[in-house]
């Protein structure tokens, strides 16, 4: 069978031969999964290029989650965060637990496959570490959501994760104008250039900010808030910067609580938790553009641009 491969960082992925896993025993607390589809999200790319902290060793095999069919003829989606084998493979062993029948027949496997990952970005930032004042968790139904970087992909999907767990404004920060237009937001900001100039005075009271941009903007944000109410910040993603330079100031005159999601603030039995509620809410999502290409055309593809999501089709 065939196995997306890197033996040196930053290089783009080759498929290699490797024999196909014996099909677990019944007590080992494995099953073995067909796999259908797997997503190339940024998580991917930044493991392949070896910047991000969940990927420590070469040879590193591609991939942390996709949709399968069990040797039971069970549509499943699973994921495989830690281990050594990638889903970026035509047959995977999952342990049990990491494997989350599909809740409908309806749910396209291609789409399940490019969404579940970033979707989970605003899900468990929501659920899981957005502690509000009433210290509920998640929010309860009615709290206002700010999303910097809404036009992104992770942004987007940000949108109907928030309606989807009741927030009642949800309000989106981004540079593409012409994206921002197209969204379901109750209010838009346009990020400026000098970012400086960008005008957050309508924000004014939010309960829960969503950050997947980082750095100066995120900055500047902080600097204009005059929320009246507790304010839960969350770091997601660092499309700007890596790097942000907080005045001390800025937090102690501020009601503001900085927390941050992603791979380690929350436990895998969290995630394990959230999936099953995620997928079904994920049937009401608008299907998003994707790029689908055989597994075997990964490298000619890898330095393609555009902004839709590719997804992989590991058996061709």
């Amino acid at each position: 069978m065939r196995i997306a491969q890197v033996t040196e960082w930053c290089q783009a992925p080759k498929c290699f031969e490797y024999e196909a896993p014996d099909i677990p025993a019944p007590d080992s607390g494995y099953v073995q999964v067909k796999v259908l589809a797997t997503g190339l999200h940024q998580l991917v790319r930044l493991r392949v290029n070896g910047r991000h902290y969940s990927a420590k060793s070469l040879p590193h095999n591609l991939g942390v989650d996709g949709v399968g069919i069990t040797s039971e003829g069970q549509e499943v989606y699973f994921f495989t965060y830690y281990g050594e084998t990638g889903s970026f493979t035509e047959v995977i062993n999952v342990p049990k637990e990491d494997v989350i029948p599909l809740p409908s027949k309806s749910l396209d496997k291609f789409q399940v496959a490019a969404l579940v990952n970033p979707t989970m970005s605003s899900w468990m930032a929501l659920r899981r570490r957005a502690l509000m004042t009433t210290n509920s968790n998640p929010p309860r139904p009615g709290f206002s959501v700010l999303i910097m970087g809404v036009t992104s992909l992770s942004g987007t999907l940000a949108v109907d994760v928030s309606r989807a767990l009741g927030a009642t404004r949800v309000i989106g920060c981004g540079r593409d104008e012409k994206r921002l237009a197209s969204l379901a937001l109750d209010e838009r900001i346009c990020l400026s250039n000098p970012i400086e100039e960008t005008d957050f005075s309508s924000v004014g009271d939010v309960h829960v900010i969503l950050d997947y941009v980082y750095g100066p903007p995120t900055m500047a944000l902080f600097q204009s808030l005059k929320s009246t109410v507790p304010v839960q910040y969350v770091q997601i993603g660092d499309l700007a910067s890596k790097l942000l330079t907080l005045p001390s100031y800025t937090v102690r005159s501020r009601n503001l609580t900085i927390t941050g999601s992603g791979l380690g603030s929350f436990s895998f039995n969290e995630l394990r938790e959230e999936l099953p509620e995620m997928l079904k809410v994920m049937e009401n999502f608008l299907p998003q553009k994707l790029d689908v290409f055989p597994m075997s055309k990964i490298e000619s593809v890898w330095e393609a641009k555009g902004d839709r999501r590719m997804v992989f089709v590991p058996g061709f």
